[in-house]
């Protein structure tokens, strides 16, 4: 090979098996991933950004289009710490570039693409894939004049970055501590390998194996105070990134803020990312949002308490503690609110939804998962988990379990079984304790799938609806029925039938009269079935909550097993002052 400049054809070539090579490596990055946080997924996000440049960027007529257009899907596609300084590495070396790549050029891009990666990092750590990144390009320069072409100088240079990838244990102890390399730096350097293959006229074929590597025992989140992995894609008319920087360090750490002064990506670890998001509503357009728990990513990846994993989405109202507790993945379903989709329960608190959601001109509606997204998401799961358990809001209220449906089937190699829960709320939060406590007590994954299904006919909810004005705004029931409903003053009793599909159960002339059509119920399935569990929840009503505990525990003789505020999506449609009780009757009669 006597190559002395990277034709347009060829960087797009190189780019395209630098990225191949790095996804073909994602199972062992993600095994070897401690730091900042040992959530094993480093090695997953930055399959994701490398995968936005196979999907995304197109070979131009220049070779400035076609880096420009590589550097714009890796900002698109970028994901986690790592992934998002790569991506501002690979702006970097796109940035302001007019021709073909000569071995010079080569060497002052690198030069430029690693200041750019480490200005975007608000505090830089040593041993990281930023050191190594700064060995490439002092040995890029060191060699340049020694090299009579581009396989030699890369091959010289490729060689130095991978003993600087074996001395990243010697900067950071946690790798010390757990014999291994940074995983991010390590990914750079399967990078760098991919791009030389193509350099020889080879390819790479997309294989995610998994070397033999010592199981890592990392008993805490290693310098971890925050909970939340957090990120946003933001455009605007002119972004100040290191303005951005400063004001968003107020809200956690391992903050890095790449991009342009139009599109910014932006990653912080954080216990509020409700709260960052807030801010970067007040000066940007939110084009996408991640939020990643890093105590379960972190639990799955090093202590997780079973094989077999339960998901559920975040329509499913179950406290927070239970969730932690039976170690279960909660996936937040979107809220498209002033043309920005939020997350339930992450990004979007119910409590600024209440405050919002009476002065909105355009009421909020929300929407299925993201199917890239859910693809990530069961990445990750199958990485660590034999089995999986998902359980999601009725079919016939959402479009959340066909998407669960359709993406688990890409996971051939996999055993993932979607149920549908045929409820909402509270009762789908019930069946999802119960299916914790079933993995929990060593059910076999067959057992749990058959007890669910079977429970799914013993549930139910009864929700008590205050007022009809936001099931007519959300479009759950028509305007004509709203006005007739006002005018006779109704106050019905929602449900769900058999079959999954939402229904008024019944009417009540007034708040009392609708509490004491359930209370009617309620008394008849204690006599005939009894009761196994109940909740209560509520959208910013817990007086009236209160009360339906103090009446449910002298009824039924026990508390219940908990009581909470209700997802978002569920609060759009039933509105401030819903009050409801779910439950799983007994097998007696």
């Amino acid at each position: 090979m006597t190559t002395l400049v990277l034709t347009n054809e060829l960087v797009y070539k190189s780019f395209m098996i630098g990225a191949k090579n790095v996804i073909s490596e994602k199972n062992n990055l993600n095994a070897i991933n401690v730091f900042p946080v040992p959530d094993g997924d480093t090695g997953t996000n930055l399959a994701s950004m490398m995968r936005s440049i196979l999907e995304r960027s197109k070979l131009g007529d220049t070779t400035s289009e076609t880096i420009q257009s590589i550097a714009d899907a890796a900002i698109v596609g970028a994901r986690g710490n790592s992934g998002i300084i790569f991506a501002e590495y690979i702006h970097g070396f796109s940035e302001d570039l007019v021709s073909d790549i000569d071995q010079e050029t080569f060497v002052l891009r690198s030069e430029k693409a690693f200041t750019y990666a480490y200005s975007a990092i608000a505090k830089p750590v040593e041993g990281t894939m930023i050191t190594v990144m700064r060995t490439w390009a002092e040995a890029l320069k060191s060699f340049k004049q020694a090299s009579s072409n581009f396989l030699d100088l890369m091959t010289k240079a490729y060689e130095l970055a991978k003993e600087e990838l074996l001395k990243t244990p010697e900067k950071l102890q946690v790798l010390k501590d757990n014999k291994v390399v940074d995983a991010g730096a390590k990914g750079f350097v399967h990078f760098i390998e991919g791009f030389i293959k193509a350099l020889k006229g080879e390819d790479v074929e997309i294989d995610s194996h998994i070397d033999t590597i010592e199981e890592l025992h990392v008993d805490h989140l290693e310098d971890a105070t925050f909970r939340y992995c957090t990120e946003a894609l933001i455009t605007s008319k002119n972004i100040d990134l290191n303005d951005l920087r400063k004001n968003l360090a107020q809200f956690g750490d391992s903050l890095v803020v790449a991009g342009t002064k139009t599109t910014a990506r932006i990653h912080i670890h954080s216990d509020r990312p409700d709260e960052v998001f807030a801010y970067l509503d007040g000066l940007s357009q939110i084009k996408e949002q991640k939020v990643d728990d890093m105590k379960r990513q972190f639990e799955a990846a090093n202590h997780r308490k079973y094989d077999i994993a339960l998901v559920t989405d975040s329509i499913a109202d179950l406290p927070e503690s239970v969730i932690d507790q039976y170690q279960i993945h909660q996936y937040p379903l979107n809220i498209h609110l002033n043309d920005t989709n939020y997350y339930d329960k992450v990004t979007m608190q119910s409590t600024r939804f209440y405050e919002l959601m009476d002065s909105l001109e355009t009421y909020p509606t929300s929407s299925q998962p993201n199917q890239k997204s859910l693809e990530n998401f069961f990445s990750f799961l199958t990485t660590y988990y034999k089995k999986v358990i998902v359980l999601t809001v009725s079919s016939k209220m959402s479009g959340t379990y066909q998407v669960f449906e359709e993406t688990a089937k890409r996971f051939k190699d996999a055993n993932i079984k979607v149920i549908d829960s045929r409820q909402n709320s509270g009762a789908e939060g019930l069946l999802v304790y119960q299916a914790a406590k079933m993995i929990d007590e060593g059910l076999s994954f067959e057992d749990v799938v058959e007890k669910i299904e079977a429970l799914r006919e013993k549930s139910k909810i009864l929700v008590s609806v205050q007022t009809l004005k936001y099931m007519v705004r959300s479009g759950r029931v028509s305007k004509v029925t709203g006005v007739i409903g006002k005018i006779l003053n109704l106050k019905p009793v929602i449900s769900i039938d058999e079959t999954g599909q939402g229904i008024i159960f019944d009417k009540g002339l007034s708040i009392k009269s609708s509490n004491k059509k359930i209370l009617n119920h309620m008394t008849k399935i204690m006599h005939t079935y009894g009761v196994e569990d109940y909740a209560i929840v509520h959208a910013n009503a817990l007086d009236r909550a209160k009360s339906y505990e103090k009446v449910y525990t002298e009824l039924l003789g026990k508390k219940p097993l908990y009581m909470m505020d209700i997802s978002t999506i569920v609060a759009m449609s039933a509105g401030i002052g819903t009050v409801a009780i779910a439950y799983i009757r007994g097998d007696k009669s």
